[in-house]
């Protein structure tokens, strides 16, 4: 039998660095999470490594529509009613506009925000009937000001704003709020990566620094506090909105 009584949250890129912050402050306040992520034996693997009981590790690609509604399907069934969907996974290149292909184009779009649409599809119904529910979206201040190289995933992020904040309208009086945190320049493996794959490297990490007032990039552990708190109790009157983390690199 399930315990109705859980606090359950589905967090998508729940393996990866900011998927996996948010994951180990859920846990350590007493959520039951369920961690998906496009490889399923790091999903299984990093749920089984969580402080508590009854966390449980997906894995599929937040693309693959059915997929979700399916994995969704199970963690209501198998964990419990989902109070929060934490929407974390994100894919990128560092790539000119000029040089991008529509292939690349449909793959970005897919995962950072045709991702969004299906989990908050498939989840949000069952949050009506209950009356409550905390979505939170990671968008990027990339969607908020524009990003050289990293124009079809600002695309995406900004259409993730704009839908969050359409439903956000559509929901609140069921008492479901619907929120979208945007990190600055955050120093994961996938930035990492993307940097390297420039040829650049520590070069350009050193530049993105010097351009926040804080003098350094985001942790994911900057991050996850955000998002933690817009899925909590706490801010319950809190909805519609864009919180930028970004040490202070876009003001507004």
């Amino acid at each position: 039998m399930i315990a109705h009584d859980r606090r359950v949250a589905i967090v998508t890129g729940g393996a990866g660095a900011i998927g996996a912050a948010v994951c180990h402050r859920l846990a350590a306040n007493g959520w039951q999470v369920a961690v998906i992520d496009v490889d399923p034996g790091a999903a299984t693997q990093f749920a089984a490594g969580l402080s508590g009981e009854g966390h449980r590790g997906i894995g599929l690609d937040v693309a693959d529509t059915a997929a979700v509604a399916g994995a969704i399907d199970t963690v209501e069934t198998e964990v419990g009613p989902v109070q929060a969907l934490i929407n974390v996974a994100g894919w990128d290149r560092f790539i000119p506009f000029v040089d991008t292909t529509p292939e690349f184009w449909e793959r970005v779009i897919a995962v950072n925000y045709v991702g969004t649409l299906n989990t908050v599809h498939a989840a949000l119904p069952r949050m009506i009937e209950r009356q409550r529910g905390r979505i939170v979206s990671v968008a990027s201040e990339a969607a908020r000001v524009g990003s050289s190289l990293e124009s079809i995933y600002a695309g995406a992020k900004g259409a993730v704003i704009s839908f969050s904040k359409s439903v956000a309208r559509e929901v609140a009086r069921h008492g479901i709020t619907v929120n979208v945190v945007c990190p600055g320049p955050t120093d994961t493996p996938m930035i990492r990566t993307m940097a390297g794959e420039l040829g650049t490297g520590e070069r350009f990490v050193d530049a993105l620094t010097r351009a926040i007032p804080m003098r350094r990039l985001a942790t994911a552990d900057d991050v996850a506090p955000a998002i933690v708190f817009l899925a909590s109790d706490d801010a319950a009157f809190i909805t519609g909105q864009t919180l930028s983390v970004s040490g202070g690199l876009t003001m507004a």
